[in-house]
């Protein structure tokens, strides 16, 4: 019965207890039972808290994964924001963008322009994957300084276009401005309205965007520099100042045909163009008068920058020089503020969204007789 060494108290079957060594061995069932509902305790706690913590934090999203069986989304996709905090969407991200420079990093200055041979649309197209449906382009890496409509007067030349796409697509991209191509195609075989045509792509324009630089250009002038920069500035611009048809000079101070840059303040300023120039000729020298008598003067690059190339064809049948137009511009000073864009009528036939470009037709109807 007497209880000898503490090695021994584990065995002896007394309960009585010694030191403090033989204690943790004397009691084991009463020891490893109370470590066990103490862990057992902990642990149900802590998965306690962090389903608490789980449900708050991200209840939303697994209930829309379960719905959906998928991972899912991104918080900043699918849960709601409080009305303080920053949503990132298309337009916030455009505001991030810089905006493009003045000068264009990637222009290459002189360019060789040759028409001996021809890409089809669908070729031009494969070249230029950055143009979308309509013939739109904007820079992805910076904010364009303006939003520009090109407008060509147009009919039975698309021989002539195709040379344009080709090397005004690239030239455009270069100059980093957001822009879009629209053809005017007169219908029909009246007598060719060049100016008329200008006005309808102006009022066609403006209905699929909001732009705020409008350059009118033929379609058989291509620049050949791409620092002459198609886009707008204080006063109405001449971009085919040094043509090769006149041997890279101005034939006279007045002249302002080929291609013309307006704001849309300058164009609605002059009233546009006059719709009363039917056949070839004097419809531009109406212009500069509008552009004059109105206080505005005519802007032109350098003469090294400004050269530009026209294609060589025979005059359009139905765009014959019209004697009749001399009387017009004689006119002109007193019929300009009634006679353009206020008094345009016309009517679309119509309208075609290319791959390179808009295509318009329309009818503008006849000359007097």
């Amino acid at each position: 019965g007497r209880v000898g060494s503490g090695r021994g108290r584990a065995t002896d079957g007394t309960g009585r207890v010694g030191s403090g060594r033989g204690r943790e061995s004397a009691l084991p069932g009463v020891g490893a039972g109370m470590k066990r509902k103490v862990f057992a305790a902990l642990a149900l706690s802590s998965l306690l808290s962090c389903v608490l913590l789980y449900n708050s934090s991200a209840g939303p999203r697994l209930r829309h994964w379960r719905q959906t069986g998928g991972t899912p989304r991104p918080a900043a996709d699918p849960l709601p924001t409080p009305n303080n905090a920053t949503v990132v969407n298309e337009s916030s991200r455009a505001e991030q963008l810089p905006k493009c420079p003045v000068d264009p990093p990637e222009l290459v200055g002189p360019l060789r322009i040759t028409f001996d041979q021809e890409q089809s649309l669908e070729e031009i197209a494969e070249l230029n994957p950055y143009v979308t449906l309509g013939g739109r382009y904007k820079p992805k890496d910076c904010e364009p300084l303006q939003r520009i409509a090109v407008i060509i007067p147009f009919r039975n030349r698309d021989h002539h276009l195709r040379h344009w796409l080709y090397y005004l697509m690239p030239i455009l991209r270069r100059q980093q401005g957001e822009y879009g191509i629209f053809i005017i195609e007169q219908a029909g075989d009246s007598t060719f309205n060049r100016a008329k045509l200008l006005n309808v792509g102006f009022a066609e324009a403006l209905k699929e965007n909001s732009y705020d630089c409008f350059i009118f250009s033929d379609v058989d002038i291509i620049p050949e520099n791409d620092k002459n920069l198609y886009r707008c500035g204080g006063n109405p611009r001449h971009l085919a100042c040094a043509m090769d048809k006149f041997k890279y000079r101005l034939p006279y101070k007045g002249y302002f045909g080929g291609v013309v840059a307006f704001s849309k303040d300058q164009y609605l300023k002059i009233n546009g163009f006059s719709n009363n120039y039917w056949g070839w000729g004097t419809e531009d020298d109406d212009t500069y008068m509008r552009v004059t008598l109105n206080g505005m003067t005519v802007d032109r690059p350098d003469n090294n920058i400004g050269r530009t190339k026209m294609i060589r064809h025979e005059r359009d049948k139905g765009n014959e020089v019209n004697e009749k137009n001399y009387v017009v511009y004689n006119r002109m000073k007193y019929t300009r503020h009634r006679d353009g864009y206020k008094s345009l009528k016309y009517s679309v036939i119509k309208l075609e969204k290319r791959p390179l470009f808009t295509k318009i037709t329309v009818d503008i109807g006849k000359p007097p007789s």
